[in-house]
């Protein structure tokens, strides 16, 4: 990626909140996967005019643009999966911030129109390129898993517009099914006490080897962001992970991994592969949701 870009790709950013601001300031900061990026503008329900010199622009510009050949979504959840069946039906590649889709099925159905117009569709995952993740990775590598669990706590979130605790939360899901392979769900509860905006889901799960895994997500005013995790293997166990430096640039990381596709450079087996664990996650997460609420 070193070399000199012999074209650039236009790039729109969809939401301007967290993800949206970084992804557009690494856009335009002299990095080797910048160059082969050209920041067109940005898409925001809000009237904003214009954020540091870059263009706000219409939805309906973004997609019937000439110019515009890659969409970042970076909104919040509920609404990334009509967002990228426009940009993909308009013809653009797309980046999209983790969950894509709030249900298995809609995934699929956008990856098939994604190989149908020959488009890159790339969901962002940059907690696997956090350090506590590499140090993890190494600490597994070749253990026995015994049993495990994974406990995330922070302050409230909207569901109506992150989606159900499973799929707001499927960072924490990837990051178990990156360590252990693929799960099968054993069961699931939802405690909610909505006028305190308090809930918690507890999942059991296990991996091929009949190993217990459980993944908590309690959410509530008051709670710090944090992760408690214990694994006992038959080596030894691991409590927490200890510090093990800062997380630096994971976003422009990420743009690294997408450009990357852009260019061609991933092998079909690396795409097929991460496309299989995507899918999966997305249908544990669908089915602790079915678990937990029946009705819907």
């Amino acid at each position: 990626m070193s070399a000199e870009p012999e074209r650039k790709f236009g790039v729109v950013v969809v939401g301007v909140g967290r993800a949206g601001s970084v992804r557009m300031r690494d856009m335009r900061n002299p990095h080797p996967s910048s160059a082969f990026l050209n920041l067109i503008g940005f898409v925001s329900r809000r009237e904003l005019g214009n954020i540091d010199g870059v263009q706000q622009i219409s939805l309906e510009d973004a997609l019937s643009s000439q110019e515009v050949e890659v969409a970042y979504i970076c909104s919040e959840s509920s609404s990334h999966e009509d967002y990228i069946r426009q940009f993909l039906n308009a013809g653009k590649h797309v980046l999209v911030e983790y969950p894509m889709t709030l249900s298995a099925a809609a995934a699929q159905e956008l990856w098939e129109l994604a190989e149908q117009k020959g488009k890159v569709l790339h969901e962002e995952h940059v907690e696997l390129l956090m350090e506590e993740f590499a140090f993890l990775k190494k600490e597994v590598v070749g253990k026995d898993l015994l049993k495990g669990s994974l406990l995330f706590t922070a302050g409230p979130l909207e569901e109506e517009r992150f989606g159900f605790p499973a799929f707001s939360g499927i960072s924490r899901l990837t990051w178990l099914v990156s360590l252990f392979g693929e799960l099968s769900l054993v069961s699931a509860t939802l405690e909610k006490r909505k006028e305190e905006q308090y809930m918690k889901m507890t999942v059991c799960l296990e991996t091929e080897n009949k190993s217990p895994l459980s993944w908590i997500e309690e959410k509530g005013p008051g709670l710090k962001r944090n992760r408690y995790l214990s694994f006992h293997f038959k080596s030894g166990s691991l409590e927490n992970v200890p510090n093990v430096g800062v997380n630096k640039n994971i976003f422009l990381k990420d743009q690294n991994i997408f450009v990357q596709k852009l260019l061609g450079q991933f092998s079909e087996k690396e795409l097929a592969a991460e496309k299989k664990r995507i899918l999966h996650c997305l249908g544990l997460a669908e089915e602790i949701q079915k678990y937990c609420c029946p009705e819907k």
